[in-house]
């Protein structure tokens, strides 16, 4: 869905754009000269073709997917199920499925257990639906092969924390934060089941950026408070989940992406905050937060058949990209 970002005053939901405030200071040259090579060695795991090419294939090639449109809905699940299953990045992989009228539906679930804290989950999720007469490139394309260019870069790697990628399926309405969206049967499922979520990270439309002033509107009320330039990424928390947008902020901006974040925990009852899967996650009492580029107060193609993967900066979402795997590291080795 992506949100119309309302920001507000610090205090109440606390606000930072790394790109600009944070300033990591004097460092020894050897200090700098390892930052550098750890984050060039994860810079190259994430490959503007691959996004390129996976989005052209999500939703070029399959193209409009929900219920109404249920075989491509169901490719798209199994694309994604045989992108990261065993006999390609070679994850664990399992189904959630529940009916809808009858129908199978269901989530795809990418597991790489940890070793030293492995009862303690990272959640990378996006949902893989779209609206009817939508392609769904940003909406949700980009956030879905961002979560796959993830779940690549942490291929066979051994982490602390284990991590879960997943694709949700119905997140879009008539299942929009009803019993039968995906995230919801998820998020609940692992409440009942004791579950120890460490945090959730949505990726949520992230594929529009843009240096031109006025490029970035905002909610009534918030004009000229924030940047004109719609050229960040933004990460959005509640106000219960502040420790887990810290972690990622801190971590996203000490990491080689070239795009800005501005990071904040706000009351959900400002419109937009919960406008995606994140919110199922806080319902059933988890740190999560959405990364995205802002959606309709930026993408002019927004649920429109125009969202076409022509419309997105693939240089933009790769740095994005790198940037929150920095962050998901991070998350998984606290």
């Amino acid at each position: 869905m992506g949100l119309p970002l309302g920001v507000i005053a610090l205090g109440v939901g606390s606000v930072a754009y790394t790109h600009f405030l944070n300033d990591p200071g004097a460092e020894p040259e050897e200090e700098i000269e390892k930052r550098n090579t750890v984050a060039g060695m994860m810079r190259s795991e994430i490959s503007t073709e691959d996004l390129r090419r996976s989005l052209g294939i999500l939703a070029g090639d399959i193209g409009e997917r929900h219920f109404e449109r249920y075989e491509s809905l169901r490719t798209a699940a199994l694309w994604i199920e045989s992108t990261l299953g065993p006999n390609n990045l070679g994850y664990a992989m399992r189904r959630q499925t529940y009916q809808v009228e009858g129908r199978d539906v269901w989530n795809v679930i990418a597991e790489l257990p940890g070793t030293s804290r492995a009862d303690e989950v990272v959640v990378v999720g996006a949902h893989y639906d779209t609206v009817p007469e939508c392609p769904g490139a940003n909406d949700n394309g980009t956030g879905v092969v961002a979560a796959m260019a993830l779940a690549k870069a942490f291929a066979g790697s051994r982490n602390a924390r284990t991590l879960q990628v997943v694709a949700f399926v119905n997140e879009e309405p008539p299942y929009y934060k009803t019993d039968e969206m995906g995230s919801a049967v998820f998020a609940r499922d692992c409440r009942q089941s004791g579950i120890k979520i460490a945090g959730m990270l949505c990726l949520e439309t992230m594929g529009c950026y843009s240096d031109e002033p006025g490029s970035q509107k905002y909610p009534p009320g918030l004009e000229g408070h924030f940047p004109e330039a719609g050229n960040f990424i933004a990460l959005v928390g509640n106000e219960t989940s502040r420790s887990l947008v810290e972690a990622v902020e801190s971590a996203y901006a000490a990491s080689a992406s070239s795009v800005p974040a501005l990071a904040g925990a706000f009351p959900e009852e400002i419109e937009g905050v919960g406008w995606s899967d994140h919110w199922s996650f806080w319902r059933a009492g988890y740190p999560a937060l959405m990364a995205t580029d802002t959606a309709p107060f930026r993408y002019a193609h927004y649920h429109q058949p125009e969202d076409t993967v022509d419309r997105i900066d693939f240089d933009r979402l790769a740095e994005v990209t790198r940037g929150l795997e920095a962050a998901v590291r991070a998350l998984l080795n606290p």
